[in-house]
């Protein structure tokens, strides 16, 4: 795990900001604040490098499809005709392989795979990325009705005072609400369904005892 300092991270936030509008800076800042934030709860020792993943989150967000499939290319990512009927999909991966060739200081697997995962999740989740995944739904910019009832459904059950075990399955449960919110969002359009996100939703469905 590499180590990331305060210094790093406003050098990082400063050169972030730069790069964004203002109303996607404001949201990069406050999915900072709410990853440290669940960071704190879940594995403190994580937090410089789950703020770093945050403010890097969405560093391609604002690119047209064209652009982000021009940055696929170069960057050496296959391009599905599945990638292409879900454009808004395509700014966690290029994202995610941009670090190490913009900022390698940042290139830490934990950072990578939780940008790589924030916007479909996968099966096999890992904590952190998770954490990252959650965090850009609840964040305190998001005004959305299923954004506001998610984040005070995790934080109304005072996640602070619960036990580890019963903290995690709070974050289970959540995170399963997140997912059916959004594939109920989604059929609702007649938009697709990542499978990756299927997968993930899929997993966190308790598993009955025979």
């Amino acid at each position: 795990m590499k180590e990331i300092t305060e210094t790093m991270l406003a050098s990082l936030r400063e050169h972030v900001m730069r790069a964004l509008s203002p109303r996607r800076a404001h949201h990069t800042l406050a999915v900072e604040e709410m990853t440290a934030r669940l960071c704190a709860l879940f594995c403190p020792a994580y937090v410089p490098q789950m703020r770093a993943a945050a403010l890097l989150h969405d560093l391609t967000k604002e690119k047209s499809p064209a652009e982000q499939e021009a940055l696929c290319v170069s960057l050496g990512l296959p391009v599905s005709a599945s990638d292409q009927c879900s454009p808004k999909l395509f700014h966690a991966r290029t994202a995610a392989a941009l670090i190490p060739v913009e900022f390698p200081d940042f290139d830490d697997p934990v950072i990578v795979s939780a940008v790589r995962w924030h916007t479909t999740g996968h099966g096999g989740m890992t904590l952190t990325e998770k954490l990252l995944y959650l965090a850009d739904y609840i964040d305190e910019s998001r005004t959305f009705e299923n954004c506001v009832l998610l984040r005070r459904y995790f934080f109304g059950a005072y996640p602070d005072r619960l036990s580890e075990e019963e903290r995690l399955e709070l974050l289970r449960r959540t995170l399963l609400m997140s997912y059916d919110m959004t594939i109920k969002d989604l059929m609702a359009e007649g938009k697709p369904i990542a499978a990756d996100t299927v997968a993930a939703r899929n997993e966190l469905i308790p598993k009955l005892s025979k």
